[in-house]
């Protein structure tokens, strides 16, 4: 793995199909995992980063290269083959891909490395979004990002190096489509992450979780159902989204 552009600045994007319907594995990895066929995709695209990352070692770039890594949503719950779950798992967050709002759907990895300029072993528990990623790379590049419209990402550098403490993403509006279905606000003055959901999926069957019926959660129409006043949760405290909050309880 040689780069062409090793002695001067470039972007490497790597869409991997991995850990994706319909979960394509080559040979060498079939039977790999105890986790049956996702297990082996994931297994895969581990194989598949780490021979990126020694390429970029290889060569003399490791301390020069920013790496980010991430999904662009969560796993796909209805995706099954018999009682198989091909779409992964999305842990104690509730919902899934395709679902507009649910944490299960927009909560996803991110992982950061860049050895001599960011402290290892860091977590950072504060909102991010992969629309950082744009203005991120324009700050790497020594850019400015368009000044004649709104930019709806934020470069991580900042909150990366440690130079500030929190993001600058108060609000973030979740949509299923063209369709706002959830936004949530970063109390940042009491550390509290509030979440109001305007519509969700009607789930199939009603306490399954997913959109069996369908195959997909629809965005709109009668697949959906509207809250008026709007579902709100204390993510901070219930990040299984489990326990809505009323005027009654809280």
């Amino acid at each position: 793995f040689y780069f062409r552009n090793k002695h001067r600045p470039f972007l490497l994007f790597v869409s991997l199909l991995h850990v994706h319907t319909p979960l394509i594995t080559t040979e060498k990895f079939l039977g790999r995992s105890r986790h049956g066929l996702y297990g082996d995709n994931v297994e895969e695209m581990d194989w598949v980063v780490g021979k990126l990352l020694d390429a970029i070692g290889k060569n003399g770039l490791k301390n020069t290269t920013f790496v980010y890594f991430a999904s662009d949503h969560g796993g796909s719950l209805e995706a099954h083959r018999g009682n198989a779950r091909m779409g992964g798992w999305n842990g104690i967050y509730k919902g899934g891909k395709g679902m507009g709002g649910w944490e299960g759907g927009i909560r996803v990895p991110g992982i950061v490395r860049w050895p001599g300029v960011l402290p290892t072993g860091t977590v950072i528990d504060e909102l991010t979004s992969l629309m950082d990623i744009f203005p991120t790379v324009v700050h790497l590049a020594g850019g400015v990002v368009p000044q004649d419209r709104v930019i709806d990402g934020h470069t991580l550098l900042p909150l990366l190096q440690g130079t500030v403490q929190h993001s600058r993403h108060e609000f973030m509006f979740h949509y299923c489509g063209v369709f706002l279905h959830a936004v949530r606000w970063h109390q940042k003055d009491r550390g509290t992450t509030w979440k109001a959901h305007y519509a969700t999926p009607a789930f199939q069957p009603e306490a399954s979780g997913v959109c069996s019926g369908r195959g997909l959660c629809p965005c709109v129409g009668d697949g959906v159902t509207h809250h008026d006043p709007p579902l709100l949760f204390d993510i901070s405290r219930d990040p299984s989204e489990a326990n809505p909050l009323s005027a009654d309880t809280e």
